[in-house]
């Protein structure tokens, strides 16, 4: 049996934990199974290399902060392979270069194209543990790259599919996925199963427990995912394609997005491929656009609003503001103390009302709505980020009784 198992910042944030991971691999390794292990940079260790390059120079070249980020995970790996050695277990650890994992060009956000398995299969035919670099990869120009923040779970099911392994665990700081962030509804339910497509929206909206990346190749590829606390033995929680039972939940989750922003673009002629032009904008600054909403104004002019990703206002606001007069717009409004609550079940598509309640959730904790958005397995709201730990417990409450 071949496990990957991939371990957080957390999990491995000092010389105690990383014994304790390394235990636990052991346990695997002891019984027969081909182990796998891949480790993000050790507790606040990006955070720092962060602030060591603003330090030096705030506008450096993406190329060179993956250069530099790169080294939070190859110090994790190295020292985890000592851990291993210390306690007289053959393990190995392994880089993006030396394995070879394939990229995008893009730098700070690339994707994996390919993975190269030949060198890990030796090495676990030569029955090592092998350890390897989350979060990063190789591209064409033979530069490292990384995948974005949380990229490590996608570096797990990456290596999960092309490895075809039995098993891919997602060990964090907490024992599973829940029905919202504990920290915040000290009432969520710790959940045993969700689907892919419910994971993959709460990911997307907010939930920090997996990356959406990690989510979308896992259902791409048909790897069944468990996520668990490296800190205990707890059952986790498994995301797979379907759920047990006849009817699942109608929600599962709740979740919330602080790094929301709100852009507005006033006054625009009311004519056909205004909004074509504002998004196949954004689009080529590879700004990805959430919720959107059209309104016709005055003078039969109209007006688009959407939300985009707080790192990403400033680019946007400056690309439409030299753009303006092509797009007939009379101004831009940007405003960033906006956050986003979504609802997410599989059983919302069979169950009319669920907006109504939420809605009425809403309405009786006071908070006021700023724009709307649905899918078939979820309902996002747009509202003041002072109100949105308030409205998460509010609709956890709704949906989700104790």
């Amino acid at each position: 049996m071949l496990v990957v198992k991939k371990f957080g910042g957390t999990s491995v944030a000092d010389k105690e934990r990383i014994f304790n991971v390394a235990k636990r691999c052991a346990e695997d390794y002891k019984s027969g199974n081909d182990v796998v292990v891949v480790l993000s940079a050790m507790g606040k260790t990006t955070d720092h290399l962060i602030e060591m390059a603003k330090d030096i120079n705030p506008n450096a070249s993406k190329r060179e902060m993956d250069m530099l980020l790169a080294t939070g995970e190859q110090t994790s790996v190295a020292l985890m392979a000592m851990a291993f050695g210390a306690m007289g277990i053959p393990a190995i650890s392994l880089n993006a270069f030396q394995v070879v994992m394939h990229t995008t060009k893009k730098y700070g956000n690339a994707r994996f194209k390919r993975i190269d398995s030949e060198r890990i299969h030796n090495e676990l035919d030569d029955r090592k543990i092998v350890i390897i670099t989350g979060f990063q990869g190789i591209n064409k120009y033979d530069d490292i790259t990384t995948l974005g923040r949380g990229g490590s779970d996608t570096t797990a099911v990456a290596l999960a599919a092309a490895l075809h392994a039995d098993a891919c665990e997602i060990y964090t700081d907490v024992d599973g996925i829940y029905t919202a962030d504990p920290r915040i509804v000290p009432k969520a339910k710790k959940l045993e199963e969700i689907t892919y497509d419910e994971m993959l929206e709460l990911a997307t909206l907010g939930a920090k427990v997996l990356h959406n990346r990690s989510v979308e190749m896992a259902k791409k590829y048909g790897v069944q995912l468990v996520v668990r606390s490296s800190l205990n033995e707890t059952e986790g929680t498994v995301v797979k394609e379907e759920v047990e039972g006849m009817e699942s939940m109608l929600v599962s989750g709740v979740a919330v997005d602080k790094n929301a922003a709100r852009i507005a673009v006033i006054g625009l002629q009311n004519q056909p491929g205004i909004a074509f032009k504002i998004f196949n904008l954004l689009a080529k600054k590879n700004i990805n656009v959430d919720v959107i909403l059209q309104s016709i104004g005055r003078d039969d002019k109209k007006d688009i609003s959407f939300t985009i990703s707080r790192d990403d206002v400033e680019e946007a606001v400056a690309l439409l503001e030299q753009n303006k007069a092509r797009l007939t717009a009379e101004r831009i409004e940007s405003d960033a103390t906006v956050a986003k609550v979504s609802v997410v079940g599989a059983g919302m598509q069979s169950n009319p009302g669920v907006a109504a309640a939420m809605f009425e959730a809403l309405f009786n904790a006071g908070i006021n709505i700023r724009m709307i958005a649905t899918s078939e397995i979820r309902i996002t709201v747009l509202l003041d980020e002072v109100d949105a730990d308030y409205a998460m417990r509010a609709v956890h409450d709704k949906f989700i009784p104790e």
